[in-house]
């Protein structure tokens, strides 16, 4: 997927102007990479980089990069950050790609089907790794790997190695690295003897309100038998 993003070219680096970007109600970013690995201040609308980080590809997104008085160039998201109350994207890092080179980028793996370890055999089925990481050309980048796990029976699970191959993609993480797995639920602990015992022997508190009545009942006793000697 390749979606295009407007940009603006800021004058400085610096706190002070970040701040006075989001006050006009834009995003400071910093775009790298190009002639001379040369980083540029730039602006982008808010929204607009928003939707491109909510969408399927997220973050791994090819982007057109419009920058006034420039040529558009290729770039992906290298890094942003989120206000931790509002969400606002805060601030975010392009980084130029060449369409002819291979580069490697994470995405996640997506699971389908319920194994018959789970339905059969009373199982769960438990992630180890969501996200693998793959080498491709820009444009080949995969929006997710699919995981098909409905065969799995108990005990089993599946590894990068099982991944079906893609022409466009190879992974790069480890081939046995596991993905997911169906495991035996967690047995919940029996208490142990100790505590069994000692729960058996303890003496309940006598709640204090009725400490309070015994010790009024015998002051009235008390005074009975005062008013009888009289």
């Amino acid at each position: 997927m390749e979606a295009v993003l407007e940009a603006t070219a800021r004058d400085t680096f610096g706190k002070n102007e970040a701040r006075r970007t989001r006050r006009d109600g834009k995003v400071p970013g910093v775009l790298y990479g190009g002639d001379g690995n040369k980083a540029t201040p730039i602006t982008v609308e808010p929204r607009a980089l928003l939707r491109i980080l909510h969408s399927e590809s997220g973050a791994n997104t090819l982007i057109s990069l419009k920058l006034a008085g420039a040529p558009d160039a290729r770039v992906l998201v290298k890094d942003f950050q989120l206000d931790p109350v509002t969400h606002h994207v805060l601030h975010a890092d392009f980084y130029r790609v060449a369409m002819d080179k291979v580069l490697q980028v994470t995405i996640p793996v997506m699971v389908h089907g319920e194994p018959k370890g789970v339905k059969q055999q009373g199982g769960v089925l438990e992630f180890i790794r969501r996200e693998i990481v793959v080498e491709c050309l820009p444009a080949d980048i995969p929006e997710h790997v699919d995981v098909d796990v409905s065969e799995l029976m108990l005990h089993q699970g599946i590894r990068v190695r099982d991944i079906a191959t893609n022409p466009k993609w190879k992974p790069v993480t480890e081939g046995e690295a596991m993905l997911v797995h169906v495991i035996m639920p967690k047995a919940e602990e029996a208490p142990t003897p100790e505590v069994t015992a000692a729960a058996a022997t303890a003496t309940p508190a006598e709640p204090e309100v009725i400490k309070k009545g015994k010790k009024e009942e015998v002051e009235e006793e008390k005074k009975e038998k005062e008013e009888k000697k009289k």
